[in-house]
């Protein structure tokens, strides 16, 4: 397994690019000590999974044509690590130049070298263009907290901005924002999402959770790190009996990563439809 440091990863730095197929490419970055910095110790208070869909993917056949498809990779969240994303579009470009034998080889050898640096099962799921394209595009449903004419004042995240109305019964509300964005903590570089958030519990106060969303935009963490935060924030402020966090966030290097993170029914993935900005 590849040095588990980030910052000795390949991230923001020049790469030499040769094509060729490289499994000890994938850099593995624990998720420990980031959850460690939320105050998450032993057992997990949420399951989930980690959605990556890759855009560019091709291989040969075995008579050296060239083949294309579209790949769904699925982490579970309590994989002891996750792998740098850079790193996996480089690993993903090195299949550019090798003879497979079928699209179901391609899927196994990507699922196996996965599973064994992420250390867990990682699903793999291969299209062609032709069954992606009936595919919509979708917006995440629920209420949507960009409606609210507030003002904003932007720093660090913070849980305490976050209110409720303990006074009142409890409701079942799904409430989404286009306006989170957050940067990677390597390269300083913007990442822009949508995020869906479910509950069941006293009723958040709408304003304060949207103020607290757009205090991520001078936040420097990854994508899963970010998604992680938000459970945690919202499950310790506002404590919810049910919690559900998903982002999609925006393409980038042919990747887009969305993490989702719920505390029941945990075994039914989320919808990964795109939205019009992915």
């Amino acid at each position: 397994m590849p040095d588990t440091h980030v910052e000795a990863s390949l991230l923001g730095k020049p790469t030499e690019y040769d094509g060729a197929y490289d499994a000890g490419v994938l850099y593995a970055v624990p998720r420990a000590p980031m959850r460690a910095e939320l105050g998450i110790l032993g057992t997990l208070p949420f399951l989930g999974a980690d959605i990556w869909n890759a855009y560019e993917l091709s291989w040969l056949n075995m008579r050296g044509k060239p083949q294309v498809a579209l790949a769904k990779i699925i982490f579970p969240a309590d994989s002891p690590a996750l792998i740098e994303s850079k790193s996996l579009k480089l690993y993903l470009n090195g299949y550019s130049q090798i003879a497979m034998q079928d699209m179901n080889a391609v899927k196994n050898r990507i699922a196996a070298d996965l599973s064994r640096v992420a250390g867990a099962r990682v699903d793999v799921h291969l299209q062609t263009p032709e069954e992606v394209a009936g595919q919509s595009l979708t917006e995440m449903a629920g209420l949507l907290l960009d409606r609210l004419d507030i003002d904003v004042e932007v720093g660090q995240v913070g849980k305490e901005i976050l209110q409720v109305d303990a006074s009142t019964p409890q409701i079942e509300q799904t409430l989404v924002s286009r306006l989170l964005k957050s940067n990677c903590p390597v390269t300083g570089q913007p990442d822009w999402a949508s995020v869906q958030i479910y509950y069941l519990g006293a009723p958040i106060d709408q304003a304060s959770l949207l103020r607290y969303l757009v205090g991520f935009r001078t936040h420097n963490a990854f994508h899963e790190q970010c998604v992680e935060q938000i459970f945690i924030d919202i499950q310790h402020a506002c404590r919810p009996t049910k919690l559900s966090v998903y982002a999609r966030y925006t393409r980038r290097g042919g990747l887009d990563i969305n993490p989702w993170r719920s505390n029941f029914n945990a075994t039914t993935l989320p919808s990964n439809l795109r939205h019009p900005r992915q």
